[in-house]
């Protein structure tokens, strides 16, 4: 059975730090690019990071550069976002989504699995 779950959510303060993972069954993540996704209340999804297969290539949105890092665990078959100096705005449900693609993409539609979220809320 194929399936990604995120994991490492939660509360944090601002300035604090989360650790997402997003592990893969039935497949092998790193012949796949892997996408971090995340959803507000109210607003539409929006790409976060991205990391192509067998690390071809990595992009991250301009509000999370410097802060956010990508990487791969092939022994784990799992992928991660690292998240530093989080801020409130980036509360959200994040999603990390997997395409059979050498190049990753922030285009939703390109990618074929999705997990099914965790909660990231960064308040004081």
């Amino acid at each position: 059975q194929v399936q990604l779950v995120e994991s490492g959510g939660g509360l944090v303060q601002p300035g604090g730090s989360l650790r997402l993972s997003c592990a893969a069954s039935g497949f092998t993540l790193t012949a796949y690019a892997i996408g971090w996704f995340r959803q507000a209340p109210g607003k539409e999804r929006e790409g976060v990071s991205c990391i192509g297969s067998s690390d071809s290539s990595i992009w991250y949105k301009d509000s999370v550069k410097g802060r956010f890092t990508v990487s791969r665990d092939n022994a784990k078959n799992t992928v991660y976002l690292l998240m530093n100096s989080l801020k409130p705005e980036d509360t959200a449900n994040y999603y990390c989504a997997a395409a059979d693609h050498y190049y990753c993409s922030i285009r939703g539609s390109m990618y074929d699995y999705w997990g099914q979220g965790t909660q990231v809320t960064v308040s004081s």
